[in-house]
């Protein structure tokens, strides 16, 4: 009587409220594309570096075999140029010394079922810190890991139709004081006021605890139950927080390319994982990357961009 009465007990356990995870990516392309992404080829994609421009075309050509439709003012390219100034080194009579920089974002579209909704813009940044001494630096977390990402998504709802439209947004500049997200919203290609949200995924592949920050929801509190509900559907931690000044937590609210758009008043949220030993160094690689985790992140974020789609007005 005992083994049976334990299997009755066994079967009569309510189930747990965690769905099946949800799959959406193909993991091996993932990886691949991360690795070609943050490869020495690339010399870590610093803005306006040989590195850049073929970093660029090859976001290029993934844009155009996935189908989607050119967005930019040169097909897929929306170039902009910016300056930067640098007190530490004086020039003659004084002057600091300026950097003159030639960037393109790279920008494709999905066409909703609603043509009429609000679109929502999906950002990541392809640029990094390039070559420094010597050393490249390949920036696979930071941000291959969020482009390749973004493509996937790309690719996903090219094959299932988003409700509202959506706007794929590879930009560049970032490191430099988030150029490519101004130059995006200040053009003729997104219309502000059209803008139902800015998901933005920078440093998505990488976390010993298998957590990762929706940053955002402080400024957006309607997107915590989209985002509980997501996790029921993912075995990575969706935890919330880094928006706001204190706390014990650092305030990304204008740590990456979401901020222009908080500036805009523009609603957002931000992927990424805290930072680890690798940020910003040349060990900042592909073969650091825990596939499992990258995987599952990409899958989850997926999930709540079709949880927004659906539940975003």
């Amino acid at each position: 009587m005992r083994p049976l009465l334990w299997v009755v007990l066994v079967l009569q356990l309510p189930l747990g409220a965690q769905s099946a995870p949800a799959r959406h990516v193909d993991r091996a392309r993932l990886m691949r594309d991360l690795a070609v992404l943050a490869s020495p080829g690339f010399e870590g994609r610093r803005t306006g570096t040989p590195g850049s421009l073929k970093a660029r075309q090859w976001i290029v050509d993934q844009f155009r075999a996935a189908g989607l439709a050119p967005a930019g003012v040169s097909e897929y390219l929306q170039p902009f140029t910016f300056s930067t100034t640098d007190r530490r080194v004086l020039l003659p009579g004084g002057r600091p010394f300026r950097t003159d920089y030639s960037a393109a974002n790279v920008i494709g579209r999905v066409a909703g079922r609603e043509p009429r909704a609000r679109v929502l813009v999906v950002t990541a940044h392809y640029d990094h810190l390039g070559i420094r001494d010597g050393t490249a630096y390949p920036g696979a977390d930071d941000n291959a890991s969020g482009v390749v990402v973004l493509l996937a998504a790309a690719r996903y709802f090219r094959e299932n139709p988003p409700r509202h439209p959506m706007l794929f947004a590879a930009l560049d500049g970032e490191e430099q004081g988030q150029r490519g997200a101004r130059a995006l919203l200040d053009s003729s290609l997104i219309d502000r006021r059209a803008v139902a949200m800015n998901i933005n995924l920078d440093m998505v592949s990488r976390s010993d605890r298998r957590e990762i920050y929706a940053a955002g929801t402080s400024f957006a509190p309607w997107l915590v139950p989209i985002l509980e509900d997501v996790q029921q559907r993912t075995t990575v931690k969706i935890l919330f927080g880094h928006d706001r000044p204190g706390g014990g937590l650092e305030d990304w609210t204008r740590s990456s390319d979401h901020g222009p758009f908080h500036d805009a008043r523009i609603a957002w949220v931000y992927f990424g994982v805290e930072d680890h030993p690798d940020y910003h160094k040349p060990t900042d690689t592909s073969g650091t990357v825990d596939a499992g985790f990258f995987g599952d992140a990409a899958d989850m974020i997926i999930e709540a961009l079709r949880a927004i789609d659906a539940r975003v007005d």
